[in-house]
């Protein structure tokens, strides 16, 4: 077999690998998010309440990442601001009221345990992501624009300290390095 076709043949190869595991993360992907779904619908079943006797309808939730799951089994719309600037994390208890004239007010009364992990930035598949410890980890793209942060940076990520999550919150971009291995003042935010 000459070279050219055995560089033809690795190309085709490489091609038909890259789909498939394209194929295996959507997949994947589906799979989990499926049962995170489900694992923060029980949890909002169980610690979530709902009040619509007042002027003023007040529901308790779970955050699952993007948005709150109500007592009622219902998703309910978390600002992208508000998530990334409050560092809302899968698992914390909200309360939202809704106003009389439609006003949804969101506020987190019971934050989960937390940890802290450090990680790169990336961008894939129209999502950015923070690799941290063998994991990605799904971002919020109003934290990335909050903390003015860009692909390849090193961040400080907030995630549950017990349970497994496919989202965190990014607490902080950390200074980058110069070229001799100390950090870079000009760099850093006091």
């Amino acid at each position: 077999m000459s070279t050219a076709s055995k560089i033809a043949l690795l190309k085709e190869m490489l091609d038909s690998a890259e789909s498939n595991i394209r194929s295996a993360k959507q997949i994947l992907g589906e799979l989990t998010s499926a049962t995170g779904k489900s694992q923060y619908t029980a949890m909002a079943t169980k610690v979530g309440s709902l009040d619509t006797s007042g002027e003023k309808k007040i529901i308790e939730g779970v955050f699952d990442g993007q948005n709150m799951i109500g007592p009622d089994k219902k998703t309910y719309s978390v600002p992208a601001n508000y998530a990334s600037k409050s560092k809302l994390i899968p698992g914390d208890i909200l309360k939202l009221t809704i106003l009389e004239d439609g006003s949804f007010i969101y506020k987190q009364i019971g934050p989960i345990e937390r940890k802290r992990i450090i990680g790169t930035l990336t961008f894939d598949e129209g999502q950015y992501r923070v690799i941290a410890g063998g994991k990605a980890y799904k971002v919020l793209l109003a934290s990335v624009t909050y903390f003015r942060a860009e692909v390849g940076d090193r961040v400080t990520l907030i995630v549950p300290e017990i349970e497994d999550s496919e989202w965190g919150a990014i607490e902080n971009v950390l200074p980058k390095e110069d070229g001799t291995g100390s950090l870079d003042m000009d760099d850093m935010e006091l």
